[in-house]
């Protein structure tokens, strides 16, 4: 178990640094792309600062639309930064 949290937290902290970086790209504040994705402002402040522990594919798909990106465009990004070593199934 102790090994997944390892994995979910390298993962969670790569999207919130994916998040962060595509937001400010767009030059759009938090309140503007959380609203815009029908997000609350604390849950996307707490995902782009990587306090959640996970989340479910429809907040992510959420959270690609209120980056004006489409969720594949977002997930291809999320991978480049989690590099070609990293796997969700590399734990028992």
């Amino acid at each position: 178990m102790q090994e997944k949290q390892k994995v979910d937290s390298k993962y969670m902290k790569a999207l919130s640094e994916v998040i962060a970086k595509r937001r400010r790209i767009s030059n759009k504040s938090m309140y503007l792309a959380s609203a815009e994705s029908s997000i609350a402002k604390s849950s996307w402040r707490d995902i782009e600062r990587g306090l959640r522990k996970n989340i479910n594919l429809s907040t992510f798909c959420k959270i690609a639309e209120g980056l004006n990106m489409e969720p594949w465009e977002l997930l291809k990004e999320l991978c480049e930064k989690l590099g070609k070593d990293f796997s969700f199934t590399d734990f028992d």
